[in-house]
C-alpha cells in the first residue's frame, strides 16, 4: 500500500510539470524503478506510458478549451511522430544509450543557454504565417521527435516546446499545448505495442494514471492562469534538471 501510494504521488508530480513544460518522465520512470525494483524493465516503460498517456490526454483537452491551436503545423507533427515512433522503437536495440546521452546533453545546453539569455523568448505569441515550408518542416521536426521519443525519450516535451517556439513564433502557453497532442501521438503509438504485447502492471498503472491525470490539469491550470513567464522559469527549471541527470547518468 505504501509503494503503491508513493507512486501516486510521483506520478501527481509527473502529470504536473508534463502539463505545463514536459520532462514527467524525470519524475515518473526513477520512481517506477527504484519502488518497484523486481518487475521486468519493459513492464515498468509500459506502466509508465499507460499512467502517462492518460495525464497528457487530460493536459491536452484541458488546452484546447482555452488556447486556439494552429491545427495546420500540430497535425502534421503529429501525424509524423506517431509514425516515427514505431520506427524509434523498433531501433532501441541497434543505438546504444551511451551514445545518445552526449548528445541530447549538448542540446539540452545549448536549449537552456539560448533560452535564459534571450529575455523575450516565448514571451509573445506572434505566430508566423503558415504556408508549404513551414508544413513540411512540421513533418520534419515531428518525424525526427517521434523516432527520438520512441528511441530515447528524455526532454522529448522540452524539444518540442523550444522548436514551437523558436521557428512558430509561439510563446511558452501555446508551444506547451502544441507539444502535447505531439506528445499524446507518440504516447499512442507507444501503447499500440506495450498494451498487445502485455507490458502494463494495470494494478499500478490505473491510479497511477487517475494521479497523473490529476496534476495534468493542475499544471496546465496553473500554465494558463499564471501566463508565458512562470512557464518559462517552470521550463528553465526542468531543462537544468535533465541537464543534472544526464550528467549523473553519464558519470555514474
Amino acid at each position: 500500500m505504501l509503494t503503491l501510494s508513493l507512486l501516486c504521488l510521483f506520478a501527481f508530480c509527473a502529470g504536473l510539470i508534463d502539463s505545463a513544460v514536459g520532462g514527467g518522465g524525470l519524475v515518473q520512470i526513477p520512481a517506477i524503478f527504484a519502488l518497484l525494483p523486481t518487475a521486468l524493465p519493459v513492464n515498468l516503460l509500459g506502466t509508465n506510458k499507460l499512467a502517462s498517456a492518460l495525464g497528457t490526454s487530460f493536459a491536452a483537452r484541458s488546452y484546447l478549451k482555452r488556447v486556439r491551436l494552429p491545427w495546420a503545423v500540430i497535425l502534421p507533427a503529429a501525424s509524423a511522430a506517431f509514425a516515427m515512433a514505431f520506427v524509434g522503437a523498433a531501433a532501441v536495440s541497434l543505438v546504444p544509450k551511451s551514445v545518445l546521452r552526449p548528445m541530447v546533453l549538448v542540446l539540452m545546453l545549448l536549449i537552456g543557454w539560448y533560452t535564459l539569455h534571450k529575455k523575450d523568448f516565448g514571451a509573445l505569441h506572434v505566430p508566423r504565417g503558415i504556408g508549404t515550408r513551414e508544413k513540411v518542416m512540421a513533418l520534419l521536426f515531428g518525424a525526427a521527435i517521434g523516432f527520438y521519443d520512441g528511441l530515447f525519450g528524455p526532454g522529448t516535451g522540452s524539444f518540442l516546446i523550444f522548436l514551437f517556439i523558436r521557428y512558430y513564433g509561439f510563446d511558452f502557453i501555446h508551444a506547451s499545448a502544441s507539444a502535447k497532442l505531439v506528445n499524446l501521438a507518440t504516447n499512442i503509438a507507444a501503447l499500440m505495442f506495450f498494451i498487445p504485447a502485455h507490458h502494463v502492471l494495470y494494478r499500478y498503472a490505473i491510479p497511477m494514471g487517475a494521479c497523473n491525470i490529476l496534476g495534468a490539469l493542475t499544471g496546465s491550470w496553473l500554465a494558463i492562469r499564471q501566463g508565458t513567464v512562470f512557464v518559462r522559469k517552470l521550463f528553465l527549471c526542468l531543462t537544468g534538471g535533465l541537464i543534472i541527470k544526464l550528467c549523473y547518468d553519464l558519470l555514474a
